[in-house]
C-alpha cells in the first residue's frame, strides 16, 4: 500500500496540494462543499493543526472559502487561480532548468520540441 505522504516535503504542503488536485481534476467543483479539517484528520491520520495550515492557506489565498458552521467551499475561479498559479511554478521548476541545460549541451529549440513531443507520444500509448 502506498503511504499517503512523502518524507521531503511537509505534510501541510501535501494536504493543500491534494486540495488543489482535486480542484484541478475537477473532483472538487467551485462551489461545492470542500472536506472539512476534522474528515482530513481522520482520513489521513495526521495533527489537527498540520490539516489546518494547509487548508488556511487555500482560504487565504481565495481558493476556499468558510461559511461559518457549515463548512469550507471552492471559491468561484479557484481553478483558474490553481491553473496559473501552477503554470508560473512550471516554468520556474521546470522550464528555465531544462533552458539552462539545453544551452550548456547546446540543444537547440527545435530538438527540445522534438524531445517533448517524442515524450508526450509515449506517455498518450
Amino acid at each position: 500500500m502506498q503511504k499517503p505522504f512523502v518524507q521531503d516535503k511537509p505534510i501541510y504542503l501535501q494536504v493543500r496540494e491534494k486540495i488543489e488536485d482535486q480542484i484541478l481534476n475537477d473532483q472538487l467543483k467551485e462551489g461545492e462543499q470542500a472536506p472539512s479539517t476534522n474528515q482530513l484528520v481522520n482520513f489521513y491520520k495526521i495533527n489537527h493543526v498540520t490539516v489546518s495550515k494547509g487548508v488556511n492557506q487555500l482560504v487565504e489565498e481565495g481558493i476556499l472559502f468558510k461559511k461559518r458552521g457549515i463548512g469550507m467551499f471552492v471559491a468561484q475561479g479557484a481553478k483558474e487561480k490553481l491553473i496559473q498559479k501552477r503554470k508560473e511554478s512550471f516554468v520556474d521548476d521546470y522550464v528555465v532548468k531544462l533552458v539552462h541545460e539545453a544551452y550548456k549541451l547546446g540543444i537547440t529549440e527545435n530538438e527540445i520540441i522534438e524531445f517533448i513531443k517524442n515524450v508526450k507520444g509515449r506517455e498518450i500509448e
